[in-house]
């Protein structure tokens, strides 16, 4: 199926509508991004016992959040309506796990905007981009792609 610009530029407004509901929650964490990233974020939320909502554009993403029971909105993480109803005022912090760079700092610009004390951790798959991120107010960026080669490295020369 191609896709069209018009259906994405829908799909994006359909998203932000999403968003009208409003998560109330004081001290939680918010995720940004369901993918292998997010996920594991969140398991460790769980394991933690630490209060969390997710976010993420995807219609199947959400399915499988809301089967799992987790408190989710439907949306843009750079859109500051969307962040203002996972509750973004009274989050202690939030992880920006997206696979896009772009998207991943305008979420830390949308974030600190909307929170001048929140904890931001995002990762970044670009040196470049790391600084950029600090920039734009970033607390913890990591970089997966180097943490995962740093680790193998360290395993072939033992």
């Amino acid at each position: 199926m191609r896709h069209h610009p018009a259906r994405a530029y829908l799909r994006y407004f359909l998203g932000v509508a999403m968003a009208e509901r409003r998560i109330e929650a004081k001290g939680h964490v918010i995720v940004c991004g369901f993918g292998v990233v997010g996920q594991k974020v969140v398991d460790s939320l769980v394991e933690h016992n630490i209060d969390f909502v997710v976010v993420d554009t995807s219609p199947e993403v959400m399915k499988k959040v809301n089967e799992l029971g987790y408190k989710a909105i439907e949306g843009d993480a750079t859109s500051s309506k969307v962040l203002k109803s996972a509750g973004i005022a009274s989050a202690k912090a939030i992880a920006i796990t997206m696979d896009d760079d772009a998207k991943n700092l305008f979420a830390v610009l949308t974030s600190r905007d909307l929170n001048k004390k929140i904890f931001i951790a995002t990762r970044s798959n670009d040196d470049f981009l790391r600084e950029k991120l600090i920039d734009a107010g970033a607390d913890y960026i990591v970089m997966p792609q180097k943490t995962a080669s740093r680790e193998i490295v360290k395993e072939l020369i033992k």
